[in-house]
């Protein structure tokens, strides 16, 4: 009876909120508008948010001593949640089942060192979270309500891997569920804000010939 709903209705529901809520989310941002710059434009805007979004990858010199375990975590952290999402075995087949196309999918030890780059990763982020006063003093219960979504979503993927019990499969899906639902809502976001953050601030100050 609950792997139907899973499989069934909570599906449709948590994909529907899923793909309204992000759209609404981005669409709000792109329809808020901003004030006119009156001022006369330094630098061209669009070079500047070009710039910015991709610089911003890479961390400045300066403060890199102080950051360097926050950006190798979370580097192992994003890098290893993308290459599980386009590239794990069972979300390939769900894709090809679903839509019909279908890729070449990771070998088994390739999905066990994606899975240990992203959860160590993000264990590592969310331990220097708590650790720091400054970290803690800016955090929402967003923050780790969100980290803790995600570590059990991708735990109870590697354990339905083994494809040795059905409800562990149910269990990782209702859980993908609750993430989806949960998303639009969240700090979650920034996976397709950031871009227009970032090229917000780049434009904006290239337009006063500050470098971002």
């Amino acid at each position: 009876m609950f792997a139907e709903l899973v499989d069934g209705i909570l599906w449709d529901i948590a994909l529907a909120v899923f793909v309204i809520g992000v759209i609404g989310r981005l669409a709000a941002i792109l329809l808020a508008g901003t004030r006119p710059d009156l001022a006369e434009p330094r630098r061209p805007g669009t070079r500047g948010a070009l710039r910015t979004v991709f610089r911003r990858f890479l961390p400045r010199r300066e403060v890199w001593p102080q950051i360097r375990l926050h950006v190798l975590a979370g580097y192992l952290f994003h890098v290893g949640l993308f290459v599980l999402l386009l590239f794990a075995a069972p979300h390939v087949a769900f894709v090809e089942a679903h839509l019909g196309v279908g890729w070449a999918t990771l070998p088994h030890w390739g999905f066990e060192l994606a899975a240990e780059m992203a959860l160590g990763g993000l264990l590592v982020l969310w331990l220097l979270r708590v650790a720091s006063p400054v970290s803690r003093l800016i955090s929402r219960a967003d923050d780790h309500v969100a980290a803790i979504l995600v570590f059990v979503v991708m735990l109870t993927g590697c354990m339905a891997l083994a494809e040795s019990f059905e409800g562990l499969r149910v269990l990782h899906f209702f859980m993908v569920e609750l993430l989806m639902l949960y998303f639009p809502f969240s700090r979650l976001m920034h996976t397709f804000t950031f871009v227009f953050s970032r090229a917000w601030t780049g434009a904006a100050f290239a337009r006063h010939g500050v470098d971002a």
